[in-house]
């Protein structure tokens, strides 16, 4: 008997849908919120990622700003977009793009993005403001993976939930989230001592560690919630999360798909923060 498979792709198109129609309200006041995507250099990944989210803007009504920079952009030039872009009005949510090429300072530019623009909440603003328990945007992709966690009838509150990843974008934002909803969080990663033991506790288990196939079946405790946001391609081109899905599926009572579970969900967030952005701006202007 495997487990509820948790699909991002259908539960994205609802959320979208009602996306959709909060646009079209926003649209007819006359505040149609607008994301400006920001791509520097020419990576594959990258141009499929922004490609995604332009179409997914054009599908709810979000206007959608692009700028392609050549991969030997100077860094000044790129913060003086950044600069014209928290000018523009009709611009309610600044992404660039990461990675950056080597000589740019990532930081700097996260620093430079005016923090109700920053939609990403990649911001030292928002990061302090998501830690302190009092966030103004989520973060797109633990906040994707706490919606797939909502749909698979579980709630973290006195779980123990355990996130397998302790980077910026993912692992420590994720434990934020799940605390905030009264979870018992454990951060695990590389270095983590018996590792699987770890995992083996958690009621709620979310890979983000980049490895293909690393959780396997006997590091999951049966009948736990299994989150993938792994997103790692294989030499056969065929993608695979971090977990070993076929294997973990029977023993797990509810996981995400890779592709087709975190990915849609992540790109969803972020439409929903850009409309969240453009609220902002109108309750500052009224």
């Amino acid at each position: 008997m495997s487990g509820k498979i948790l699909s991002g792709k259908e539960l994205s198109t609802v959320i979208r849908e009602e996306i959709k129609k909060e646009v079209e309200q926003m649209t007819r006041e006359g505040n149609r919120p607008g994301l400006a995507v920001v791509l520097v250099g020419d990576d594959p990944a990258s141009k499929i990622y922004v490609n995604n989210k332009k179409k997914a803007c054009e599908e709810v009504g979000i206007q959608s700003f692009q700028y392609f920079l050549e991969e030997k952009t100077e860094e000044k030039t790129l913060l003086d977009l950044i600069d014209r872009l928290n000018r523009d009005s009709a611009v309610h949510g600044i992404l660039v793009q990461l990675p950056l090429p080597a000589h740019i300072n990532a930081q700097k530019v996260i620093d430079a993005i005016d923090p109700n623009k920053d939609v990403d909440c990649f911001h030292p603003v928002n990061s302090g403001k998501l830690f302190t328990g009092n966030p103004v945007f989520l973060p797109c992709t633990p906040a994707g993976c706490m919606e797939l966690i909502k749909l698979s009838g579980v709630k973290p509150e006195g779980k123990e939930c355990v996130v397998v990843g302790r980077s910026n974008i993912v692992g420590k934002p994720m434990a934020m989230l799940l605390m905030k909803e009264n979870g018992t969080v454990t951060v695990a990663h590389s270095r983590t001592a018996n590792l699987k033991e770890v995992t083996k506790r958690a009621d709620i288990l979310v890979a983000a560690i980049g490895k293909p196939r690393f959780i396997t079946a006997d590091m999951v405790k049966p009948g736990a919630v299994v989150i993938d946001v792994g997103i790692n391609r294989l030499e056969t081109g065929k993608l695979a999360g971090d977990v070993d899905f076929e294997n973990v599926k029977d023993i797990a009572g509810a996981i995400t798909p890779v592709p087709g579970g975190v990915g849609p969900m992540t790109i969803t967030m972020l439409l929903r923060n850009t409309v969240t952005a453009a609220k902002i701006r109108e309750n500052a202007n009224t």
